[in-house]
């Protein structure tokens, strides 16, 4: 399965309204543990869900694939694709690599991205974690790992104008473990976690969900583990012709969600937005020109 294809939890997403009420059963039954939940013979992928072997045959028919050998050899080939390094990466555009300029490839990798991240998005999801990100009640937590991290503060940075009550953590830091001491229930966590999932991000998120914090992850169409402990989970498609995944797709989410967060609170954030241009003025931080 390549890379750039739609995932197995995608197309059951899509397929969810077009289930019997059984196969419903078995598809959130997969969805629960996804992918570990998959990977077993059938017939305890159906006693798992309390469905019928013939329930599982006819759900992945209705999937795309052939019979359930195939939608497993998937499933494996998605587990694989979880885990690439760099050099893989770079090996798997570089197999069927085309004459065509980088510039145009690449481009056109990103749109593709773009479109097909929109198409998975519900505006009902996106517009619920909007609002949670606006609530003053309650604090607001950004994480971000190793390469997320500016992702993160770039919300961060955005957010602390918009609203008060809010902390940028970076969980690659060993310090992390202190930004919890004072986590309450209904607090809300916005965690960056992409493909080579990061330890410490599982961690830190189920520390948060222990303390009834709730959880919006922010990641790849493979979807973290934190997915299994997130409220909202929102995916991008990040595949591009390089070494490295683009953030691109998910930089458009976030100042999505900033023109949306700012909106929703726009009378306060426009009275913190005066307050901080007059610290600006009398720091003298940037040029004036008249």
């Amino acid at each position: 399965m390549p890379d750039t294809a739609l995932t197995i939890s995608d197309r059951i997403q899509q397929a969810l309204d077009d289930l019997t009420r059984a196969e419903r059963q078995l598809a959130h039954s997969i969805l629960e543990n996804y992918p570990a939940s998959g990977l077993g013979p059938l017939s305890s992928v159906a006693k798992d869900a309390k469905v019928s072997v013939p329930t599982v045959a006819r759900m992945v028919q209705k999937l795309g694939f052939k019979g359930y050998p195939e939608f497993q050899s998937d499933l494996r080939e998605e587990l694989k694709a979880k885990v690439k390094n760099p050099i893989s990466k770079h090996d798997t555009w570089a197999e069927g690599a085309s004459s065509e300029h980088i510039l145009n490839r690449f481009t056109d990798a990103v749109i593709d991205n773009i479109k097909h991240t929109l198409a998975q998005i519900e505006p009902d999801l996106f517009d619920q974690a909007c609002k949670m990100l606006a609530d003053t009640n309650h604090h607001l937590y950004i994480v971000g790992g190793r390469i997320t991290h500016t992702l993160a503060e770039y919300l961060f940075l955005h957010m602390q104008a918009i609203r008060p009550k809010i902390t940028h953590i970076q969980s690659t830091s060993n310090a992390w473990p202190h930004y919890l001491l004072d986590v309450q229930p209904e607090d809300v966590f916005v965690i960056f976690d992409m493909r080579r999932y990061e330890n410490n991000t599982l961690k830190l998120a189920e520390i948060a969900h222990g303390k009834g914090a709730k959880v919006i992850l922010i990641t790849d169409q493979w979807r973290s583990p934190v997915n299994n402990l997130a409220n909202i989970s929102l995916s991008n498609r990040i595949v591009v012709p390089s070494a490295w995944d683009s953030a691109a797709t998910t930089l458009l989410l976030v100042e999505t969600m900033i023109a949306s967060v700012q909106n929703l609170n726009w009378g306060d954030t426009k009275d913190r937005m005066e307050d901080l241009e007059d610290m600006f003025d009398q720091t003298k931080l940037f040029r004036k020109f008249i």
